[in-house]
């Protein structure tokens, strides 16, 4: 168990970002990626060996979750000087109640209720779900 305490709880999220929240934590290698850093930073490649998977779907999904936010990345030089990046947790407590996801709902963009405005989201695949399927 991490020696970190639970942050505390931040600003209530748009809509548009939990939706980019949410997406990037729906995902079983996301959510793998965030336990295994849950003990510290590590470096891409290791990260790929302890996850077994390859390291541009690790890329991808680093991305993911530095987008929403939840992780940052930072490159740095070894002694050696190779160019190694490095990921870490960043910080971070929602609260999920039906409160809450209503507030949201309320703020969200044309952009995020997609092309027919929100009526069928059901038309939109899970992008990453059909990345991950092809390779």
């Amino acid at each position: 168990m991490s020696d970190n305490p639970d942050p505390p709880p931040g600003p209530e999220l748009t809509g548009d970002a939990l939706l980019k929240v949410l997406t990037a934590l729906g995902n079983p290698h996301r959510m793998r990626i965030v336990a295994a850093l849950l003990d510290g930073r590590d470096y891409v490649s290791r990260l790929a060996r302890e996850l077994a998977i390859g390291r541009p779907l690790l890329h991808m999904h680093l991305q993911r979750l530095e987008a929403a936010g939840l992780v940052r990345g930072e490159l740095e030089l070894s002694e050696g000087g190779k160019a190694m990046k490095y990921f870490e947790l960043t910080p971070f407590c929602y609260a999920l109640t039906p409160e809450a996801v209503a507030r949201a709902a309320h703020t969200l963009t044309d952009e995020a209720r997609g092309p027919d405005g929100g009526r069928d989201g059901n038309k939109d695949k899970d992008k990453d779900t059909m990345k991950e399927k092809a390779t």
